[in-house]
């Protein structure tokens, strides 16, 4: 069963060129995993790979419009889902969202959909943040 879930929207005081590029090397997203879950995760230019409580996710990149989309799919993950991050210029940075697909039987959509979609704000609320010179209001529990 497909799901569709959608960030808010987000404005990042960055140019659309200079926030691309930061996601764009898959490499560059391992540096914000916190320290006592690096081990287990592996990455490269286009790809990463991650061990966790005993699952194996994979995703990669099918997808790159420079400066304005970035496309990652499961290359190996318990179901289908792609992500996709968009960049688009606004006044004074960027308007940055992400939208999540996934292949989600009704029992998981029933428990994740909600945390799906508090994760993706999240994720758009921190890169703001940063943005800003703030610091991100993370979880305790994750670092």
């Amino acid at each position: 069963m497909a799901a569709h879930y959608e960030s808010k929207h987000g404005q990042v005081a960055l140019p659309p060129e200079q926030l691309y590029m930061g996601f764009t090397d898959m490499r560059n997203l391992t540096q914000n995993i916190p320290a006592k879950y690096r081990d287990g995760v592996e990455a490269d230019f286009d790809s990463i790979r991650a061990n966790i409580q005993g699952f194996t996710i994979a995703v990669k990149v099918t997808e790159r419009r420079p400066y304005s989309l970035i496309r990652i799919e499961d290359a190996e993950a318990p179901f289908h889902f792609c992500i996709s991050a968009f960049f688009e210029p606004s006044e004074g940075g960027t308007e940055f969202f992400l939208v999540v697909d996934a292949d989600l039987n009704l029992m998981m959509k029933a428990m994740l959909g909600s945390k799906i979609k508090d994760a993706l704000d999240k994720v758009v609320d921190g890169l703001v943040a940063v943005s800003h010179g703030e610091r991100p209001d993370f979880p305790s529990d994750l670092g």
